[in-house]
């Protein structure tokens, strides 16, 4: 990524939920790129427990954060526990005073998933009237609605100073069907999570939109041997987020679900390896 199009959010406070890994761990990356104070936050610590009895830990995050140029702080927290969300907002609020940027990564859905069956034995993509709709609570559980639970308590700070961004991680639903009935569900509640919460915070000043990376390269993805069919890295949405969070004009996308690919076009930034991917559509490479 070019100096020229680096974005500086030196002074600016950030919090990223369901950073252990993935997606997550590629935006607190991407705005540490940026010199951004950034509070990492997930149920997976060196100290604890690790979700899937995974090796990835939140205080690795922090660590990439610095190494990155930014300032990392670890919280662990479960974020879908409204009162750990409460408690770790009041923390952070107490110790850095501001919250400029929010954003919730957080994704249980696929947790048991080994690339071909679920938990409850049904494949990707199992027609809904074959399936039991238990899991559904699950997809619902550990993505909207752990979004929901940060907006709702980052959204008074941020309502008070008339500014911030709150940034839902999710996958664009308005150019067809995701392949998956309960994973589609989920994301396009995500998305209408963000209309709903544009249109209540926007006259405050605060913006809220959903952001869409494409196929990304993480950690899962890797495990499952799918690497190959990645179209990039969990950077490309962390520099995408980075780009939103310095644009004076973001709340020109409150409600709206922006695509990575097309924003690095936007902003000019691009992948870890200095590609850049153009926005990625169902049926063109597999979901």
């Amino acid at each position: 990524m070019s100096a020229s199009v680096t974005p500086s959010l030196r002074g600016k406070v950030c919090l990223v939920a369901g950073a252990s890994r993935g997606v997550g761990r590629g935006l607190a990356r991407g705005l540490g790129e940026a010199g951004a104070t950034v509070i990492v936050t997930a149920r997976s610590s060196e100290t604890g427990r690790r979700t899937e009895t995974r090796a990835e830990a939140i205080e690795d995050t922090a660590r990439e954060v610095d190494a990155a140029g930014g300032e990392g702080h670890h919280y662990l927290c479960d974020h879908t526990s409204e009162r750990a969300v409460d408690e770790l907002v009041h923390w952070a609020l107490r110790r850095f005073g501001r919250i400029d940027v929010a954003a919730s990564s957080v994704w249980g859905g696929n947790e048991g998933y080994d690339g071909e069956r679920y938990p409850d034995g049904a494949a990707w993509g199992t027609p809904f009237w074959r399936r039991s709709a238990e899991p559904f609570s699950q997809f619902l559980g550990t993505g909207p609605y752990p979004g929901l639970l940060l907006a709702r308590a980052v959204a008074p700070a941020m309502v008070a100073a008339r500014s911030g961004l709150i940034a839902f991680v999710s996958f664009g639903t308005e150019e067809g069907f995701l392949g998956d009935f309960y994973y589609d569900l989920a994301k396009a509640t995500t998305n209408r999570l963000a209309f709903a919460c544009a249109a209540e915070l926007s006259p405050h000043g605060v913006c809220a939109l959903s952001l869409s990376p494409g196929f990304v390269a993480t950690e899962r993805v890797r495990d499952l041997g799918q690497e190959a069919l990645a179209t990039e890295s969990p950077l490309y949405a962390g520099r995408a987020l980075a780009a939103l969070s310095a644009d004076p004009a973001v709340l020109d996308r409150a409600g709206r679900t922006v695509h990575v690919g097309d924003l690095a076009r936007a902003y000019g930034f691009t992948d870890a390896d200095g590609r850049q991917p153009e926005r990625f559509r169902i049926g063109e490479d597999d979901a």
